[in-house]
């Protein structure tokens, strides 16, 4: 089914916001089409896409093991895939990569922000007509699915029309009006007239788009908008941002239960608690020194983010059965089970679900340092960490052997570092031993550590004097710095 753009309500692309939570709800409520954040064709190229068989997704990660891109089949028929590129066969590249997963492809030429403009793309592009002719051109010409821009309007509006002329003649299936310049910006009022000459003069469907600030407030405000601009369509993007409600056709609802829709969502697909919480604190707006304010702001965590909002149990019960669908799907054994070069059964480990976070243990030690204080004052040789990655997220499970006994978590994580941590708290829990989280009695090794502090007097921006304190480490022959 080919994506028409016609009589149509529409999430605009916006950065930081338009990833997979805030697209699904913004369908929930009755958008029709939604664009992702715009995302560069050098980033793209580098990513590896991966099926995420538990979260029922497909991701593009990048080397960093970071997910740029994440979508699900709910969205395939509607989600528009925006890049930022100047370069035609870069575009073509990761229009290839992507087009089996997204209903189009568009390419920004409407951003007027340096981390857009800099690289030659976003509105940069407007003045280069031949280029932006060569890009849509050579994507068109491409692919099978529909190809859109989104522009800013040019200083005239003889000049406008001039350029979405030549754009209208690349065989686009779209053209998205942002109408104000490129040094314009959300203070500035919306040259509805602009758009309006623009959807007079060429055949393609025009979306009108920048009404937030001043003419959508609700549902029937994106009908007068598309009525006063004559377009085909209208997008809404910081209306949107607000209150993702907006396309509810009965009327917008309470910003609160918006929130709540939208933090399952973040849990139901692990969205990075840094962007949930960003897009919460956009629908917050002028609240955020709200009692529900300042507690949005102190969260660390997502799990942190649903205490909040009295979201722990959906949290936890996310969890589960996340950790029972990646039992269940036994990737292979490798995968599944950690077992030593002897291929020992999984039941001679000691296991308990644990994950080590930063912000619940004390800053000057970690589980690590006190498992191998402990082992050096037992007289044992130090722990040895085995840790395997998965194929099908790219996350960690550590073992760790101590005293010829074997423990380690049973929930992956995102870095080798965390799942060793992970592997040191189940065994220091099973010895009963101090792990170092805040609130526990001080232990030798915290006062050890404090003197060590307080001892090393040396300035550390003098380069003789770090390479003395590495010296001194370094003297002990026990000294292995990947356990610190």
């Amino acid at each position: 089914m080919v994506l028409s753009f016609c009589d149509k309500v529409i999430l605009a692309p916006m950065v930081r916001v338009g990833t997979l939570p805030m697209r699904l709800l913004a369908l929930d409520y009755g958008a029709d089409i939604v664009y992702c954040e715009e995302l560069v064709d050098i980033k793209m190229l580098q990513c590896k896409r991966i099926v995420n068989d538990v979260l029922q997704t497909v991701d593009y990660i990048a080397p960093t093991e970071r997910v740029i891109f994440q979508t699900c089949e709910r969205e395939k028929d509607r989600v528009v895939f925006q890049m930022g590129t100047a370069d035609p066969e870069r575009a073509l590249a990761v229009a290839k990569l992507i087009e089996n997963d997204v209903a189009a492809i568009d390419i920004n030429m409407g951003c007027p922000k340096e981390y857009s403009t800099k690289g030659g793309m976003g509105a940069a592009l407007l003045s280069s007509p031949e280029k932006i002719e060569k890009i849509l051109k050579t994507l068109v010409n491409g692919i099978a699915k529909p190809v859109t821009c989104k522009i800013r309007i040019l200083p005239t509006v003889e000049e406008t029309v001039n350029l979405v002329k030549i754009i209208e003649r690349t065989g686009v299936a779209a053209i998205a009006v942002h109408g104000r310049k490129k040094a314009e910006r959300q203070q500035h009022p919306v040259h509805c007239d602009f758009i309006k000459a623009v959807s007079e003069a060429v055949s393609v469907p025009v979306i009108a788009n920048g009404g937030s600030q001043e003419l959508i407030r609700e549902f029937q405000d994106i009908e007068a908008f598309r009525s006063v601009t004559a377009a085909s369509s209208v997008m809404v993007a910081r209306a949107a941002m607000w209150n993702p409600s907006i396309f509810r056709r009965e009327g917008s609802l309470p910003q609160e239960d918006v929130m709540r829709n939208y933090i399952r969502y973040a849990v139901m697909y692990n969205n990075h608690y840094t962007n949930t919480k960003y897009c919460l604190c956009q629908m917050i707006r002028d609240q955020l020194e709200s009692p529900l304010g300042r507690k949005l702001h102190a969260t660390q965590s997502t799990l942190d983010i649903c205490e909040v909002f009295e979201m722990t149990s959906f949290y936890e019960s996310c969890q589960l059965s996340q950790e029972r669908k990646k039992v269940s799907l036994n990737v292979s054994i490798q995968e599944t089970q950690i077992t030593d070069n002897d291929n020992e059964e999984n039941h001679d480990t000691v296991q308990m679900p644990v994950k080590f976070e930063r912000k619940d243990y004390l800053p000057q030690v970690t589980p690590k340092m006190f498992l191998l204080e402990w082992c050096r004052k037992e007289k044992f040789p130090q722990p040895v960490y085995y840790t395997v990655q998965r194929s099908l997220d790219k996350f960690f499970r550590s073992v760790v052997t101590v005293n010829e006994k074997k423990y380690c978590s049973t929930l992956w994580d995102k870095s080798k570092k965390l799942a060793e941590q992970a592997a040191a708290i189940v065994c220091l829990r099973t010895l009963g031993l101090p792990e170092g989280k805040v609130g526990e009695e001080e232990s030798d090794l915290i006062r050890k550590r404090k003197r060590g502090i307080q001892d090393e007097s040396v300035d550390m921006t003098d380069s003789q004097g770090v390479e003395q304190i590495k010296k001194r480490l370094h003297s002990n022959e026990n000294f292995d710095d990947s356990n610190i």
